[in-house]
């Protein structure tokens, strides 16, 4: 098992244990700690908190990760569009419509899936039904993904996203036509109150920064390119809409009558990082996929 420690520095001071512990790791979720504090896997001062425990400065938190259980994922051979890959790390193009890991109501044709046939050297560190996954795209965005191998490379590359050293640069469609050519939007993100289903943008959210500039305008929409900061869960789709240009073809939170694609239009063309072993800086660019382009053309050609 993985060990680990956090001094509660004075900024967090009087803040719940697992809101604490959840921002340590963008992997890391409330409920997924709150389990661990249940399971004794979490220690205050040599003490097993409560999971609504309010942290002090100074106190010493222990965490104890858990083994990851044995994987139960059935390995599906696909046709993976592969950029990169070595003893370490993949790096993959995921296609629009596909999940990324297994869930509720997806137990198969996940990019997991794939990955467990193409490769069976997966790190464990995020467990069961995430094996391998650093980070992750929504179904319906399209894109570039890293995948660690083993547990060294995973660390690094979780530490990589913490430290917001990857380059992560995304192409999307939004609504209206942004008069601006550049802007940033630091706005906290969090579960929607009203609709847990949903991420919005609230006072006591989790930190996130979007950078946006304008690659072209069109009679009712704007072509923009997204760089993430920080990444939080729908972070973009988010952060679009609360500035007032919502990503077209949003099902979840476009407007009712928008482009119809059967989702988002929203790839993840550009990544890069430190390889985990040699630190060497990799970039890698994927092209936006045919319908992407061909919206692209529509709208050109509709100025």
């Amino acid at each position: 098992m993985e060990k680990m420690e956090h001094i509660i520095p004075e900024r967090q001071a009087g803040e719940r244990i697992d809101k604490v512990l959840s921002t340590l790791n963008e992997e890391w979720s409330r409920t997924q700690v709150q389990q661990w504090i249940k399971d004794g896997n979490v220690h205050v001062n040599g003490h097993k908190p409560k999971t609504n425990y309010k942290c002090t400065v100074n106190d010493r938190i222990g965490i104890t990760i858990p083994e990851p259980e044995e994987l139960d994922v059935v390995p599906e051979e696909m046709d993976l569009d592969i950029y990169y890959e070595d003893q370490d790390v993949l790096v993959v193009n995921k296609p629009k419509g596909m999940v990324v890991h297994p869930a509720a109501g997806h137990g198969t044709g996940t990019l997991v899936n794939g990955l467990m046939a193409h490769c069976k050297d997966l790190s464990g560190i995020n467990g069961v039904m995430r094996p391998g996954i650093v980070h992750r795209i929504d179904k319906d965005t399209s894109g570039l993904l890293m995948v660690a191998k083993n547990d060294l490379a995973h660390e690094s590359l979780v530490n990589q996203l913490m430290k917001k050293t990857v380059t992560r640069k995304y192409r999307a469609i939004v609504h209206g036509v942004i008069s601006h050519d550049y802007g940033t939007i630091d706005a906290p993100i969090a579960r929607d109150p009203k609709d847990r289903q949903s991420m919005t943008v609230v006072d006591n959210g989790k930190h996130a920064v979007t950078h946006f500039h304008v690659l072209d305008r069109f009679k009712d929409f704007t072509l923009v390119e997204c760089q993430l900061e920080t990444g939080r869960t729908h972070q973009i789709r988010v952060h679009m809409k609360y500035i007032g240009y919502p990503l077209a073809g949003d099902p979840k939170y476009g407007p009712r009558k928008t482009v119809d694609l059967g989702g988002q239009a929203l790839h993840a063309g550009v990544l890069g990082f430190d390889h985990p072993r040699t630190g060497e800086y990799l970039e890698f660019e994927a092209p936006l996929p045919a319908y992407f382009q061909e919206l692209i053309a529509n709208l050109a050609n509709n100025r």
